[in-house]
């Protein structure tokens, strides 16, 4: 006889074997006086004989022993000679008359047979999730049974496959003893239990008590605690008395945090809770510890184009507005001076505890330069500056470190007519100017060039182009009343258009001219031509 289709791993058993077969001369005569006599696909007892590396021999009452696969026990299941158990006979192998036995098989029948006659649809079991297959998972209660995907929890799970390893428990929704198939859903379950903790939670909860719960979900506007069957709002405002920007700064997932029971509907099952409330509200002794004047430290932890939001301890914060940061600079924007984490000192220039709010200035830390600038600047003061800034109507002049004057385009000249800055200055230069106005509540200086010098209207002009004075000029610009004329010095003078013929289109700028003083007015700082000989 040839063993050579068998894997046996002890050589002195396959000798034996050897032997046996080669003395039989038929399968009968070797089952001949078997004492039990046993049917295909039967259960029955067998007791291991000895182990081998990968298979383990047991006696089941024939005359020959069977194997059985080390395979079919769980891997810390320890195996030992004289064990009982329970096996199928599922026949003889070939002429040798090898025993074919499963105790997996024998394990599964018995399982599901105790599955069914101790559980019914309805019932609550508890198994161990083995494996993800298609459309669930593979959970073994004694015998492997299915958990669709959708029955796993009630909520929406990323990957079921973390379910793997975990020992759960479910429903049995379903028994098909004819195909021996169980469905079970672990979300009834769950629901089915929330919906009992629901009423115990409706039943009991008060307004004002502390409650346990375990943060559900996350949204911009706050989040959803599981209070026990049911979830309760905590809003984002109601989550610190100090600046959330969002809820995930304060509560995390699966996190277990004590709420405050703000309010409850029970008809419309809603519950608002908070987290603040379970301290004091600092605000109530704001106006006592913050009073107006006080100076204190913050730090920055807000920044918007209208100033920057103080924390001065946690839950009040206070606004600096723009125009409090400097008494000098024009300031455009809060991030001009500070950015978000410095450590500022500031004064208290007002509390509103109703509203929440304190007003804050850093100015007020300093000495208001604004006081001291009539002293300081008397009008009539030469002073000197650099152009800063040119506007359409004028030039600001920085006359000290964030004092500017202003220096009009009327105030630049005694003769020449300046209709833009630009004209005269440029950004950057250094010019000599006289204080001519100050007004400290409206944080202005008038300056002016021109009075510099003695006003030539008052004698010099006159005196040199008296009326008849013949004058040589240039056509600078026309108008619909006539010809502004340059006769020299940024000096102009009008020719009307009664003295052109009535038609300014007759002449051009650029034109040259002869012409003599009709008229002066050094008040107003006029002189008017007639024409003479042509040039």
């Amino acid at each position: 006889m040839n063993l050579k289709n068998f894997n046996f791993d002890d050589e002195k058993l396959s000798a034996e074997l050897e032997e046996v077969f080669a003395n039989t001369e038929s399968i009968e005569d070797i089952h001949a006086g078997s004492t039990i006599d046993f049917e295909v696909d039967s259960i029955v007892k067998a007791k291991v004989v000895t182990v081998l590396s990968n298979d383990v021999v047991v006696d089941i009452g024939y005359k020959s022993e069977g194997f059985v696969s080390l395979e079919e026990w769980e891997g810390d299941e320890d195996v030992k000679p004289g064990d009982e158990f329970e096996v199928v006979f599922e026949g003889l192998l070939d002429e040798f008359g090898v025993l074919l036995l499963s105790k997996r098989k024998a394990d599964k029948i018995r399982g599901w047979e105790r599955l069914v006659d101790k559980n019914n649809e309805g019932d609550v079991i508890t198994g161990k999730v083995i494996r993800k297959i298609k459309g669930g998972l593979l959970v073994d209660v004694g015998v492997p049974v299915f958990l669709p995907a959708s029955q796993v929890d009630i909520r929406k799970i990323g990957d079921i496959a973390e379910y793997i390893g975990k020992t759960i428990e479910a429903k049995i929704i379903k028994i098909d003893e004819q195909q021996k198939n169980v469905v079970i859903s672990r979300r009834q379950l769950i629901e089915e239990r929330r919906a009992e903790e629901k009423t115990k939670v409706l039943d009991t909860i008060n307004v004002d008590e502390i409650r346990t719960g375990v943060v559900k979900n996350i949204t911009d506007f706050g989040a959803f605690i599981d209070l026990g069957g049911i979830d309760g709002l905590l809003h984002i405002t109601d989550m610190s008395w100090g600046r959330v920007s969002h809820p995930s700064e304060v509560v995390t997932l699966d996190e277990k945090i004590e709420v405050k029971v703000l309010s409850f509907d029970r008809e419309r099952e809603r519950i608002s809770l908070g987290l603040k409330q379970k301290s004091s509200n600092p605000w109530v002794e704001a106006e006592a510890k913050y009073p107006v004047g006080a100076v204190v430290r913050g730090k920055i932890v807000n920044i918007v184009p209208y100033g920057a939001f103080v924390m001065l301890e946690s839950g009040i914060e206070g606004l600096v507005h723009v125009s409090e940061m400097s008494w000098t600079k024009q300031i455009k924007h809060a991030s001009e001076v500070v950015s978000v984490g410095d450590i500022v000192e500031v004064a208290v220039l007002g509390v509103n505890v109703e509203k929440e709010e304190i007003s804050l200035g850093m100015k007020q830390i300093e000495e208001n330069p604004w006081e001291n600038i009539v002293s300081k600047y008397p009008e009539g003061t030469k002073v000197s500056g650099r152009v800063r800034n040119l506007t359409g109507y004028g030039a600001f002049v920085e006359i000290e470190e964030g004092i500017d004057g202003l220096l009009h385009v009327s105030d630049m000249s005694w003769t020449k007519k300046v209709f833009h800055p630009g004209e005269v200055l440029k950004k950057g230069d250094n010019v000599d100017a006289v204080v001519l106005e100050v007004d400290i509540e409206k944080k202005r200086i008038a300056l002016g060039v021109k009075q510099l010098e003695e006003d030539p209207w008052l004698n010099a002009i006159p005196e040199k182009y008296p009326i008849g004075t013949e004058v040589t000029g240039v056509v600078n610009k026309l108008t619909n009343f006539g010809a502004f004329v340059e006769i020299g010095d940024d000096l102009e003078a009008l020719l009307h258009i009664s003295e052109i013929g009535g038609d300014e289109s007759a002449l051009k700028p650029g034109d040259k001219i002869n012409a003599y003083v009709l008229s002066i007015d050094s008040e107003n700082k006029k002189i008017s031509l007639a024409m003479g000989k042509d040039a």
